[in-house]
């Protein structure tokens, strides 16, 4: 099971009234747990990992100790200044290009469309493309290249 399909179970998860679903295969469990506040989380068995993801954010498996008491908030949420904010929906290293010779994914001023990719964090040796949920410009890039990021630490403003 690669992480695209465990995000489309969980947004199923979330669209349902199923409270709980496991699913075992090849010796890696998956479940997935809804909370009446609408947080999902997942607890793979076979690499110990565990991970909360709002139902508006990209769902991702990040360490054990990392995020499964937080509080969830939207992936993107509107400032007082009228900027949308993209948060990271896990705990990794970020990354503003594919590979250090390629381009930067976006750049100030650039404009991003929902499903455009913005970024990579890497957690766990995993390299998962961040996509922006937003369409606007971007104001303002929030982190360094190539450095630690937390669950829900904004990385971007968006101008809608």
């Amino acid at each position: 099971m690669d992480f695209k399909q465990i995000q489309e179970l969980i947004r199923i998860i979330n669209r349902s009234n199923i409270g709980e679903l496991t699913i075992e295969e090849k010796g890696f469990k998956v479940t997935i747990k809804q909370k009446q506040d609408n947080i999902q989380q997942v607890v793979a068995a076979a690499p110990q990992m565990i991970a909360a993801a709002p139902a508006a954010a990209l769902p991702a498996a990040a360490p054990a100790a990392a995020t499964a008491a937080e509080k969830a908030k939207p992936a993107a949420e509107t400032t007082a200044s009228n900027l949308i904010t993209i948060k990271s929906p896990m705990i990794g290293t970020f990354y503003r290009r594919p590979s250090p010779d390629k381009p930067l994914f976006i750049e100030v001023g650039d404009e991003v469309t929902p499903g455009k990719v913005v970024c990579i964090i890497e957690a766990m040796k995993l390299f998962n493309e961040i996509e922006s949920e937003v369409k606007g410009k971007i104001v303002k890039i929030l982190v360094e290249d190539s450095t630690p990021v937390e669950y829900d630490q904004p990385l971007f403003l968006v101008e809608p």
